[in-house]
């Protein structure tokens, strides 16, 4: 039982390095990417106390290197679900009884330690998995996931102080559970902070948790996994499994004891778990929490005040930073005919000013691989379409190949079309669709914005004229569950910018914020009454 009102640390953003030649933190992630690439890790599954080697494994090697082996995993039956399952059930009551501070000191532990001492490991995985360039490992798996979690404990702290009022002779007070069940965390490969903050959140909030990360994510997971046990967190509160997507879902959302759902990926997928979790849903114990964040079409709109360098910088770092793969990236664009000639220009130049694709451990590439085979064919795909149809045409990049990575050249493609299939469709990737509208058709170039998309992620607009951007923000205020104004459409900060979106793009429980952390508790209002009435009768009665 706590012993007094105990204050967490203020939570402040972690500060970006530099990496810049020369500095320490570079030789020291340069020398961790190196010792991961060249050695082999084999990635067990983590049930409970156990560390379960299947022998069914499956290889890991760089997306920018795919012929090259850096380790592999071992693939969980449903034998072994279900004992990740039981591990969670039996670990439920001493992790939920647990009091708060105890487990608030777990993760902040964990934030200092990626800080610190695995701030190298954390980041050269991620290159090494994901094919990040240092900047964007640097921003994603160090200082985004080290800002989810001292925020997240300083949200629950908020949330705990959070208690009603209490009238006469009554104390009324609010206790935040943890859910009666255990919690599924399904996470995408695109980001190592969301792969961390998914299961982590709920599990602060007192919850144990079936953690799947992405099969081409695990690599970078291991090391999570490896922060999370050196921080104290105890066995069976978060259980990892890998492997078959549907046989292990499937598995998890039969159990009686499911009470929840933190999911990030496609948003087909998502639809179907909320199908699947609306077909049973007579075997739970409790109406479960489904919070996902999906897809995006996420677009930039430029009026013709804008500064024309601004809207180019803004189009090249929103669209081909990581190559594209964030539900945020701006893949949609659309330009007043006045200022598209400048602005095409620079966007090409800039375009043309990237190396060509390659490995992240060269530090001056921009640019490296996307994810996968399946996400190059796509992408190929639409390419090699646009080179094609007659009202479309590539007028930067549209060159690919997969022989030693996964390469696809930043690519910009003009429309004639507003509704051409890659201002429409999600490619997640790094291809930029533009369109340019008459300037005096702004206010109708607004609607078709908000008209377009199933999505309703992010999006930006760029002028410096005030009512212009008074006009977009209320036009667009249900396509975008994160608005730019003057910036791209990614990037968000924790504690800063509250991110999701809703229509396709989720159920917009905003991840770093307390909105995320209290769908992860039931609150349960005592009421104490200090002197008792013994009488039925009330004064009315005479």
């Amino acid at each position: 039982m706590s012993k007094g009102f105990f204050h967490v640390p203020t939570a402040i953003n972690e500060p970006i390095k530099s990496y810049a030649p020369g500095s320490s933190e570079r030789e020291e992630v340069l020398e961790q990417y190196r010792s991961y690439f060249n050695g082999s890790v084999d990635v067990p599954l983590y049930i409970g106390s156990e560390e379960i080697k299947t022998g069914n494994t499956k290889p890991m090697s760089p997306p920018h290197d795919h012929k090259h082996i850096v380790g592999q995993y071992h693939v969980a039956e449903k034998a072994h679900v279900s004992k990740a399952i039981e591990n969670c059930l039996a670990s439920r009551s001493a992790w939920a009884n647990l009091t708060w501070e105890q487990r608030a000191a777990i993760f902040l532990k964990a934030a200092e330690l990626i800080a610190g001492p695995y701030r190298a490991k954390i980041n050269a995985a991620t290159m090494i998995a994901q094919s990040k360039n240092i900047h964007q490992a640097e921003i994603d798996a160090a200082c985004e996931l080290i800002d989810f979690l001292r925020f997240n404990v300083e949200y629950m702290s908020q949330i705990y102080e959070e208690q009603p009022d209490s009238a006469e002779g009554i104390w009324n007070r609010v206790e935040y559970r943890p859910l009666e069940g255990f919690v599924y965390a399904i996470t995408p490969f695109n980001f190592t902070a969301i792969a961390g903050n998914l299961p982590a959140s709920a599990a602060m909030m007192g919850n144990v948790v079936v953690w799947k990360p992405s099969d081409s994510q695990v690599f970078s997971a291991k090391v999570i996994v490896d922060i999370f046990k050196e921080a104290g967190l105890p066995d069976g509160v978060i259980n990892v499994v890998y492997g078959d997507p549907v046989m292990i879902t499937e598995t998890v959302l039969a159990s009686p004891d499911f009470a929840g759902i933190h999911f990030t990926g496609s948003t087909h997928v998502f639809k179907e778990l909320w199908k699947q979790i609306g077909n049973n849903i007579h075997t739970y114990k409790t109406y479960p929490k489904i919070v996902g964040e999906t897809g995006g079409k996420d677009f930039i709109i430029a009026h013709p005040s804008a500064k024309p360098q601004q809207v180019a910088t803004a189009i090249v770092r929103g669209s081909f930073e990581f190559q594209g793969q964030k539900c945020s990236a701006a893949s949609r664009v659309y330009l007043p005919k006045s200022l598209s000639k400048e602005i095409l220009e620079s966007v090409k130049k800039d375009v043309e000013s990237f190396n060509k694709p390659g490995s992240p451990e060269d530090m001056s590439n921009f640019i490296t691989a996307v994810i996968h085979e399946g996400s190059f064919d796509k992408l190929a795909k639409y390419i090699d379409q646009a080179k094609k149809d007659d009202n479309a045409e590539i007028i930067a990049g549209g060159n690919y190949d997969k022989s030693e990575g996964y390469f696809i050249e930043p690519t910009v493609i003009l429309t004639t079309d507003p509704k051409y299939t890659t201002m429409e469709t999600e490619l997640f990737g790094p291809v930029v669709t533009i369109y340019v509208y008459e300037d005096k058709d702004w206010s109708e170039t607004l609607k078709l914005v908000d008209e377009t998309s199933e999505y309703a992620l992010t999006g930006a607009v760029l002028s410096t004229d005030r009512y212009a951007i008074d006009e977009a923000t209320k036009a667009l205020q249900n396509c975008a569950g994160n608005f730019y104004v003057n910036d791209k459409p990614t990037g968000a900060v924790v504690g800063q910018q509250p991110f999701g979106g809703a229509r396709a793009s989720g159920t917009n429980d905003k991840a770093g914020s307390a909105q995320n952390l209290l769908r992860w508790v039931s609150p349960r209002l005592i009421k104490e009454t200090f002197v008792t009435p013994t009488d039925y009768r009330y004064p009315f009665l005479g």
